[in-house]
């Protein structure tokens, strides 16, 4: 028997059942995502919101799985070397669910996609590469103008940063400040703004796997996981609209290897003062990398 045949989704997602109420999970099944990078932390996105029952996607990368994605991608297998990281995180996804509508913009995002990619989404999860910082603007800023909710979770060391924004609110760049600075200052703030309690900051055991210049840093699968699991539970309170989200200037951070969590709230982004002197303090390594 086809397998197609054998899928039927109010079995497939029976499970999720009792956290969510039966109309919470047709909810969910109509809702539709867009997810921008399916490497470290997208692909996982993908994955854990086709589990929670989610069944349309809009999902971008331009880029193909190697050998170094090997740690921490979801996507990333010996079958996959060099096939289109969104063409395979679709496959998965509709793996998972036969009936999955997923829309692939395998070019990725730019100024002449935008639009499309993010037309009547729900939702906009942001899984693009730290070093992306103008796509990610790109994203943030049109997600900002068309009303849609819009989640980062960043794999930060061992643990996750988690920030939210809610249209009507304080905005990405209202946030973090990085219009018209220099790419370096950009990586600085950028990485201020995603962790203003730097929980992870006294583990890096081999800072020289840091390098700005070539646009690389260490990361771990149990980030990528947790990040998923983070952004999972946010997507699902935006879309069911039940459950405690502070959006920005309010962030979460979780560390699973300081075993710590902290909610932080920074009124004025990174032109706050705790943020200016935590500035000071990364804007020499960003430099020096």
């Amino acid at each position: 028997m086809d397998n197609n045949n054998r899928f039927d989704y109010s079995r497939a997602f029976s499970r999720n059942i009792g956290w969510v109420t039966a109309q919470e999970q047709d909810k969910l099944g109509s809702a539709r995502v867009a997810i921008a990078g399916l490497g470290g932390v997208g692909g996982a996105h993908a994955l854990t919101l086709a589990r929670l029952g989610i069944t349309r996607f809009h999902i971008a990368d331009f880029d193909r799985f190697e050998v170094h994605n090997f740690n921490r991608q979801a996507g990333a297998f010996m079958s996959t070397l060099d096939q289109p990281k969104a063409d395979v995180i679709a496959a998965m996804v509709r793996d998972i669910n036969p009936q999955a509508e997923v829309t692939v913009f395998g070019e990725g995002v730019s100024p002449d996609n935008v639009g499309a990619f993010l037309g009547g989404v729900d939702v906009y999860v942001d899984g693009i590469d730290f070093f992306a910082i103008e796509a990610r603007r790109l994203l943030f800023a049109q997600a900002y103008a068309q009303g849609i909710p819009a989640l980062t979770a960043a794999p930060l060391g061992m643990g996750v940063s988690l920030l939210y924004f809610q249209p009507g609110r304080m905005s990405f760049e209202d946030y973090f400040r990085v219009e018209g600075q220099p790419v370096e200052e950009q990586y600085a703030r950028f990485i201020a703004g995603l962790s203003p309690s730097a929980l992870n900051r006294n583990y890096l055991v081999a800072p020289e796997a840091v390098n700005f210049k070539e646009r690389r840093g260490p990361s771990t699968g149990m980030s990528c996981d947790l990040c998923a699991g983070v952004m999972g539970t946010a997507v699902l309170k935006v879309l069911l609209r039940r459950g405690a989200l502070k959006p920005a200037p309010w962030g979460l951070q979780f560390d699973a290897y300081e075993n710590k969590l902290k909610h932080t709230w920074r009124p004025g982004g990174n032109a706050n003062p705790l943020q200016r002197l935590l500035l000071r303090f990364i804007r020499p390594r960003v430099a020096g990398a």
